[in-house]
């Protein structure tokens, strides 16, 4: 199972130099697990920068994967982690969905580096 971090999305959906790094964890829908935090990171920053119908088509491709809502036992679980390892409110609540499926973090977040179970790549400009 794999769980693609905000940057990693946005990094595909803008053909940087590391979406190939993403692309196989992105494509393989059977085994993507979405945050629902990570739709709206997504979505607010392309609309932002490309606009709503954009930003739309972009959401539509990431529902294709499981997404995962932020219920109570995950906002716990969350909160744990981010308190354990300082981490700010959105990348606690992916770390904590990735662990609750068993699933591989994909990134180029740098709070991500070192952890288990995570593909950090360095963010190339």
């Amino acid at each position: 199972m794999n769980v693609v971090d905000s940057s990693a999305w946005l990094e595909y959906f803008a053909d940087g130099p590391n979406a190939e790094e993403f692309a196989s964890a992105i494509q393989d829908a059977a085994n993507l697990i979405v945050p629902s935090i990570t739709l709206f990171e997504v979505f607010k920053r392309i609309r932002v920068q490309r606009g709503s119908e954009i930003a739309l088509r972009a959401v539509s491709q990431m529902r294709r994967g499981t997404v995962v809502d932020l219920d109570a036992d995950l906002a716990v679980a969350a909160a744990d982690l981010s308190s354990d390892l300082k981490m700010a409110l959105a990348d606690s609540v992916v770390l904590a969905t990735a662990q609750a499926y068993a699933a591989t973090v994909w990134t180029q977040d740098a709070d991500f580096e070192g952890l288990d179970n995570v593909e950090y790549r360095v963010h190339r400009a």
